[in-house]
């Protein structure tokens, strides 16, 4: 217990120069240092910083519904390959979770193949990810004579919501923070919400424009005759076809099938092109950049429409086949709303569009006196405990002092080197480490003291009083522990950031007082060999 060995003391060492040097870009600049020393600080939180908050919600109908209009795209195909010749309804038509496919075409005793239909339907009626093997997505049955019912099952719709919830927090990130350096915080509340903490951003209009489009791209030909749009117009669209206008380019009929879709694109970005005018480039993928090459070459002469949630973006004439894959969108864009619009192309499409429940702006002045009487609080906590330890405990309280500063600095080397985010729960964490922190201390030595005055020898007295206060160290601080777990994963924002400090407090506590502490006192006996312990 009282042994250490030289590679056990060069272990504690490295430790605390690792936590040292990532906690260093806290206290002091570190720019032009070189590259593997840290430079970056402790991200803060909305309530550091001041930023947007945003409380957003999936509906679940509309979910379902994309679903069910989905598969009712691939129900058509099966069955038009048969002669029942079903029909079935748009998505407006879809009721909540049932969809109705009717058959048109009996067979020759007047009779409908419902059984045939319903087994072709089955074919294509795969799990959903993270289902059951051999599960069904969708309930298929007999709804009459004619038709037949599909529904979506409770336990389909869990899965359906999770998938969306993944996938939209994905998008969201993409759109908001495509470069991954924006610290925004998406946190999952219940099946269908998203917390939104945007530190630093002051505009909450920005934000909830950018995750209102649906981020829908298409690229369908177009009809400009004057005749065509002009019977549009007036009501009466070209069967196939429907009018859409756009910024720069008026009402024009584009083809309801487009030649190509959002998943074509494989990058988008912001770029410049003539007269240093802001544009948004983007490659299409192999797939996307052959069957591009191939519209172009079989309507030269002819227009096309690039289509973003309905508006047309551009409709450029096809003077020649374009190969490659390269295609860019010039308009008179700012240079954030190009950015803005190649974020959303290049994050795709939404599962749904999300709703907005509640929306604060926080200023940075209430960030910055949250910090400053954090800041004080956590000086004034450790001073007074410093003065405790030191007046009851002397050297051993010196150092306890000295264990627990570097258990301030190693909580602030793993938050910057996790590159977790520090909350006011999570300053709040901190604080009540300082308090816990000397716990073990406290233990230790109170046992020292007894071993003493029952007559054991300086190093029988520390010797036994770290051996019979470990357990107790660790059984309490476990507990902490645990408790900090449950916080973390039960919990959502501020409490999540409690937690984490938290537990990394109770980690490092442990370790530099039982550990560290430890070996300043086994150095100080060696050096000074002391007939007791003046505590």
């Amino acid at each position: 217990m009282l042994q250490f060995p030289p590679w056990k003391v060069i272990l504690v060492l490295l430790v605390l120069v690792w936590g040292v040097v990532m906690s260093l870009p806290n206290v002091v600049n570190m720019s032009g240092t070189p590259s593997w020393v840290p430079h970056k600080a402790v991200n803060l939180g909305l309530d550091l910083r001041g930023g947007v908050y945003l409380e957003m919600e999936i509906p679940e109908e509309e979910v379902i519904g994309a679903r069910l209009s989905v598969f009712a795209r691939d129900v058509r195909t099966a069955l038009a390959r048969t002669d029942t010749h079903a029909q079935v309804p748009h998505l407006a038509e879809v009721h909540g979770r049932t969809m109705t496919v009717k058959l048109t075409r009996p067979d020759a005793a007047g009779n409908f193949p419902i059984e045939d239909a319903i087994k072709r339907i089955d074919r294509i009626n795969g799990p959903l990810e993270g289902g059951l093997a051999g599960g069904k997505t969708f309930n298929v049955v007999r709804g009459g004579l004619d038709s037949i019912i599909i529904t979506v099952p409770e336990n389909s719709v869990s899965l359906m919501m999770a998938d969306a919830l993944n996938k939209t927090r994905t998008i969201i990130t993409r759109r908001i923070d495509p470069d991954g350096v924006a610290e925004i915080s998406l946190t999952p509340s219940g099946s269908n919400r998203l917390i939104l903490e945007a530190p630093g951003e002051p505009d909450p209009q920005r934000l909830k424009d950018l995750l209102s489009r649906d981020g829908r791209m298409t690229f369908n030909l177009v009809d400009d005759s004057a005749s065509s749009i002009a019977a549009a117009e007036a009501g009466v669209p070209k069967p196939g076809y429907r009018l859409l206008t756009g910024p720069e380019t008026g009402p024009l009929l584009i083809r309801d099938i487009p030649e190509l879709v959002g998943s074509d694109i494989a990058t988008a970005s912001q770029g410049f092109g003539d007269g240093n005018m802001p544009e948004i480039n983007f490659r299409l993928s192999g797939n996307g950049a052959r069957k591009f090459f191939e519209t172009t070459r079989a309507n030269v002469n002819k227009r096309f429409a690039i289509v973003l949630d309905d508006v047309i973006m551009s409709a450029p004439n096809i003077n020649e086949p374009i190969p490659g894959g390269n295609v860019r969108i010039t308009g008179r864009f700012t240079i954030e709303e190009a950015q803005d619009l190649a974020a959303i192309i290049a994050a795709g499409e939404m599962p749904a569009k999300v709703q907005f429940l509640d929306q604060r702006v926080v200023s940075s002045t209430l960030g910055e006196d949250s910090i400053q009487s954090g800041y004080t609080a956590a000086v004034v906590g450790l001073g007074l405990v410093a003065i405790f330890m030191i007046l009851a405990y002397g050297l051993q309280g010196i150092f306890a002092v000295c264990s627990l500063v570097m258990n301030i600095v190693l909580i602030f080397a793993c938050l910057s080197g996790l590159g977790a985010t520090l909350t006011l729960p999570g300053i709040a964490g901190i604080i009540l480490t300082i308090g816990m922190a000397v716990d073990a201390n406290v233990l230790v030595f109170e046992r020292i003291r007894e071993e003493q005055r029952s007559g054991r020898s300086v190093w029988t007295a520390v010797q036994a009083g770290y051996e019979r206060a470990l357990i107790t160290i660790l059984d309490s601080n476990l507990t902490t522990l645990f408790a900090a777990a449950i916080l973390y994963f039960l919990g959502s924002g501020p409490v999540k950031g409690f937690a984490v400090t938290l537990a990394f407090g109770i980690i490092t506590s442990v370790f530099t007082a039982f550990i560290f502490t430890r070996m300043l006192t086994v150095f100080y006996m060696k050096a000074f060999k002391p007939k007791s312990l003046a505590m």
